[in-house]
């Protein structure tokens, strides 16, 4: 950060004012003295009183500010790294008079310091617990996959719908909490690239494709054939959120209407359902955390998490989410892409500072 320098120069001499004015006045009072004494040696050398009075004046002010400038150099590198080394040096600049609250200062720094640390590494072991955990409960889930993939016909009638059901909650539930781990976590592991919007599609309906059946949706799509700019695991998560929210409050007669536009320079794609709504009153707070609003009982049983996270993933991406509903007569969600094109290999967006 840039200073006004005389103005900062002016602060170091703050604290030694009244000292340096009581010089001032000393000088004048002596000045005076010799006015009285004699008036002719006074006119004989005034200028040199003048010369002398501005002189120790400037020499002491000029004394003071490399004083203060030592301090002000050794408190900045003592907080970019509050060893004894530069607590040592910061205690010989600042004098006898402030060697024990440095010392303090010093100690609470380094176990501030130490304290963060251990966070640090505690974090990073519940980041490598949560994915090793992820990567655990796939077996299972790839049993139960297996399972209904080739014994589907053996299974009593309608057991399969409900196993289907509870393999996506469980597969719901593992994206969510990986995706919540890796939105606090300190490593980013996004990998953008040009991905077919039509196909990311009609692999996410395939994954909900047998409770989109049991609750017998009727689906239509009206997508372009064109690619977006994206990290596909996000892409994907943040979709699947959209779709699994349709189908967790839909109507008697669900429908769900899938489309893509271009809207000026960005791509937009589109999914609205015919379900309970939003209210009015709850469009605020929708992406915020935990939030689950009071649209009917089967909100009560939600986590709120599915469209926090959603929105999280689409600012990473730098996708913006627009909601549009009325009361029991649907929700529409729009996800709003900048453009990016390809030149050379190279990937360019237009109106990058969108959203």
């Amino acid at each position: 950060m840039r200073r006004n320098k005389p103005k900062h120069l002016f602060l170091f001499l703050m604290p030694y004012l009244p000292w340096l004015l009581l010089l001032l006045a000393v000088g004048l009072f002596a000045a005076l003295l010799l006015w009285i004494a004699d008036v002719q040696a006074f006119y004989a050398m005034s200028a040199a009183i003048m010369l002398a009075g501005t002189g120790l004046f400037a020499a002491v002010s000029y004394v003071l500010i490399r004083l203060e400038q030592k301090k002000e150099q050794a408190f900045y590198e003592f907080l970019k790294q509050p060893d004894e080394y530069h607590e040592e040096l910061l205690q010989r600049a600042a004098g006898p008079a402030y060697q024990e609250p440095v010392r303090q200062l010093g100690s609470c720094l380094r176990e501030k310091s130490k304290a963060q640390i251990r966070m640090q590494e505690k974090i990073c072991d519940y980041e490598e617990y949560v994915e090793a955990w992820a990567h655990e409960i796939k077996t299972p889930l790839s049993l139960l996959t297996l399972l209904l993939d080739n014994r589907r016909e053996e299974l009593p009638a309608g057991m399969e719908y409900k196993l289907d059901h509870i393999r996506n909650r469980m597969q719901e539930s593992v994206s969510q909490m990986l995706f919540y781990a890796r939105l606090k976590g300190a490593r980013k592991d996004y990998q953008f690239e040009h991905i077919r919007i039509r196909t990311c599609i009609e692999e996410l309906l395939d994954d909900y494709r047998p409770l989109l059946e049991e609750k017998e949706f009727q689906i239509r799509c009206s997508l372009a054939d064109d690619t977006v700019y994206a990290d596909r695991r996000g892409l994907c998560f943040l979709l699947g959120q959209i779709i699994s929210n349709s189908v967790k409050y839909c109507s008697g007669q669900p429908e769900l209407y899938i489309a893509s536009f271009m809207e000026k320079d960005h791509y937009v794609l589109s999914v609205r359902d015919n379900g309970i709504g939003v209210r009015s009153c709850d469009l605020p707070y929708i992406f915020e955390k935990g939030f689950t609003g009071d649209s009917g009982e089967g909100r009560k049983k939600a986590t709120g998490m599915g469209l926090y996270l959603a929105g999280e993933v689409a600012k990473e991406m730098g996708v913006c989410l627009r909601i549009g509903t009325e009361w029991r007569d649907g929700l529409e969600m729009q996800a709003v892409f900048p453009v990016v094109r390809q030149y050379n290999g190279k990937a360019s967006a237009q109106n990058r500072n969108f959203a």
